[in-house]
């Protein structure tokens, strides 16, 4: 059930509706840019991902393996890639541009580490979701840090990852986070 709650489709929606949402609270338009941008960064890949897995191309809607990792990840980042520069072209509030940067600097070096090593995506996503949270929220949010742990067992008990994989999975999320969302937020 952890690694369900936490897939990455499943937490980039609700961080870029958070974030929109936040973006414009008073209005119903940062929500709208919230979920415009959660097409183009969640939506477009997953569908790729479930009709792989309908056609026998893809093993599981979490791409086990990491051979079949690569074609997925490069059409989540073309389609997160159009989507900013569509979002940017139509003026979508700094915050949702900065996450959506940060996904698509973040499938960069997923695809980069995928291509040798199996990297946890979910731990990525999670550790980078909870940075972006801080960053909009505050820091008092960095009480849920325990729950990195959670993810991390989840993936790890289902034998999808070993610890290195974990670990490393989501110091990249952060570092990324804190790279890119965190400077480009705020204007």
């Amino acid at each position: 059930m952890v690694t369900e709650a936490t897939a990455p489709a499943v937490l980039v929606t609700v961080l870029l509706v958070t974030v929109g949402w936040r973006s414009a609270p008073t209005g119903l338009g940062g929500l709208g840019w919230g979920l415009l941008a959660t097409v183009f960064a969640s939506g477009i890949p997953i569908a790729y991902i479930l009709g792989g897995v309908r056609r026998g191309r893809l093993t599981d809607h979490h791409v086990r393996i990491r051979e079949q990792r690569r074609i997925p990840l490069l059409v989540g980042l073309a389609s997160a890639a159009g989507g900013l520069a569509l979002l940017a072209a139509l003026g979508a509030p700094r915050p949702v541009l900065a996450l959506v940067a940060a996904g698509v600097i973040g499938l960069v070096v997923a695809s980069s580490v995928s291509h040798w090593w199996k990297m946890s995506i979910h731990s990525a996503v999670a550790a980078g979701a909870l940075v972006v949270l801080a960053s909009t929220f505050g820091p008092r949010l960095l009480v849920g840090s325990p729950l990195l742990v959670l993810v991390g067992w989840s993936r790890v008990r289902l034998g999808n990852h070993t610890v290195g994989q974990v670990v490393t999975g989501a110091g990249l999320g952060a570092l990324v986070a804190v790279t890119v969302f965190t400077p480009l937020h705020e204007p």
